[in-house]
């Protein structure tokens, strides 16, 4: 199979699908989208918490469209669409389902429950929207390229992060 010619395609093909897959955990491990969700909140914690939200969105879309190049390109690679085992499209997307979240849980003004249940709701929202798909998700998926693998996880974010607004809102 030729491959496209895209500054992707300078690399080798095995390092393009070892970043898309997160190495051996979307390769090895059972539900490699869980797995790259956890991944994400990892992501989320250690790089994107300690930010704030102007950050969230500069990094976080960045990443998003580096993720796009990637996961388009493995994507043709390994002759699939949308192949399961590629998870880095969890991992950027997670960030996203705490947009809006940050400021309310440093603000005096709300009561909000501890950050670990707001980690736990979004990992179960987020898996929750990513694997049934809902509100049209699941049509952003045909979008070409890495774009399908990709916006469907923001996505799913974003109504996790809406349903987390919801959860603080009415606690």
């Amino acid at each position: 199979m030729n491959r496209r010619l895209t500054l992707l395609s300078l690399l080798p093909p095995r390092w393009i699908v070892q970043i898309a897959t997160l190495g051996p955990i979307g390769q090895k491990l059972k539900a490699p989208g869980t797995w790259g969700s956890v991944v994400g909140l990892l992501w989320f914690t250690l790089f994107f918490a300690p930010m704030g939200e102007i950050w969230l969105w500069v990094f976080g879309s960045l990443t998003v469209l580096a993720a796009v190049a990637i996961c388009g390109e493995a994507e043709f690679i390994m002759g699939k669409r949308d192949p399961g085992e590629v998870i880095l499209d969890e991992m950027v997307a997670v960030p996203f389902c705490f947009v809006g979240i940050m400021p309310l849980l440093h603000s005096e003004e709300f009561t909000t429950p501890p950050a670990w249940v707001i980690l736990i709701l979004a990992f179960l929202f987020f898996r929750f929207f990513d694997i049934l798909k809902p509100l049209g998700i699941r049509r952003s998926q045909k979008l070409p390229r890495g774009w399908g693998v990709v916006i469907d996880d923001v996505l799913a974010a974003l109504a996790t992060a809406a349903c987390l607004h919801l959860v603080i809102y009415f606690m």
